[in-house]
């Protein structure tokens, strides 16, 4: 497992408190898948963390979004999407 970035942890933080997940943030692998096999989030837990990053960060990722895929592919693809569409 890498060191995670400032920002990992962040979202990692932002993650396991709006999900209630019973995990240490910074013990997520930044390459571990987010969906079903991994960390285990669901479709709901999906949108729900969309839901908590567009309040969070101020910019939406909709349903729809054909690069939703690769956004939650791992905790390094959601805080690099972070990183270059966040406004606040």
């Amino acid at each position: 497992m890498s060191q995670l970035s400032p920002l990992e942890q962040e979202v990692a933080e932002l993650i396991t408190q709006s999900l209630n997940l019973d995990t240490d943030p910074g013990s997520i692998d930044p390459a571990l898948p987010l969906y079903r096999e991994g960390l285990g989030l669901d479709s709901i837990d999906i949108l729900e963390l969309a839901l908590v990053l567009s309040k969070a960060y101020g910019f939406q990722i909709k349903s729809d979004d054909p690069d939703n895929t690769q956004i939650f592919s791992s905790l390094a693809a959601l805080a690099h999407t972070v990183e270059i569409r966040r406004t606040k």
